[in-house]
């Protein structure tokens, strides 16, 4: 029956408090109820305040969005495990739809949708153990079973869930995709530095403004290609 196992929401934040109120907004609103919402200060510079009195409330020196989420589970008690973004604004029966993929994949470890960045939309794919040593195609938003959750890589500035993904798929886990935009992600937040397909591609990768996030980009990017073997 959907709604007996609890979902731990672990948030991470950082200076993004309106953000941060309306991602725990389209969590209250959600169709499925039995959740505990984990919420991890790392290092604001205003700390978060406030807060509704069951929600857990985790203070830290700044150490990055991996290290909070690392501190947010091993608090946590859910069967499922959901790393939410404090720019995520997740669809009413998000969580509902989720679990309920789960529940009918056994052999599933986790589960991943579309979204939107903005309104621009972000779809995903079928997963993979090949295409997702290519490129990432799932959002750190999914939800895991609990005993399939991997500690998040402190070292790594940037593609954490991409290095998230390739650990559990070298373990042999497995992902189930829900084709629907489940959820919404704000363009002040973390994404911020997204650039389109084309300005990887010549001549726009040349171009002012553009060639400095390019190389962050492909710098960050073969950090993870190395530590994988791609």
């Amino acid at each position: 029956m959907i709604g007996l196992s609890m979902i731990s929401i672990i948030i991470p934040v950082y200076n993004h408090k309106k953000a941060l109120t309306k991602a725990l907004v389209s969590i209250a609103a959600q169709t499925y109820k039995n959740i505990e919402v984990i919420v991890v200060d790392d290092g604001s510079k205003s700390e978060i305040r406030n807060l509704k009195s069951e929600i857990t409330l985790i203070r830290q020196e700044n150490k990055g969005a991996p290290a909070a989420r690392n501190a947010g589970f091993e608090l946590s008690k859910g069967e499922y495990v959901i790393f939410w973004d404090a720019d995520v604004v997740g669809e009413p029966e998000m969580l509902e739809k989720m679990v309920r993929a789960l529940e009918n994949n056994p052999e599933a470890s986790f589960v991943y949708s579309n979204n939107y960045f903005g309104k621009k939309k972000m779809p995903s794919q079928q997963f993979n153990n090949v295409d997702i040593r290519q490129c990432n195609y799932i959002h750190s938003t999914s939800l895991i079973r609990r005993g399939a959750v991997v500690r998040w890589d402190e070292s790594l500035k940037r593609f954490q869930d991409w290095d998230l993904w390739l650990t559990m798929s070298a373990q042999g886990k497995i992902g189930v995709w829900i084709d629907e935009y489940l959820f919404h992600i704000g363009t002040g937040g973390t994404m911020s530095s997204w650039l389109p397909k084309c300005a990887y591609k010549k001549p726009w990768r040349w171009l002012p403004g553009v060639s400095k996030k390019v190389k962050r980009y492909e710098e960050a990017r073969d950090v993870v290609m190395r530590k994988h073997q791609i």
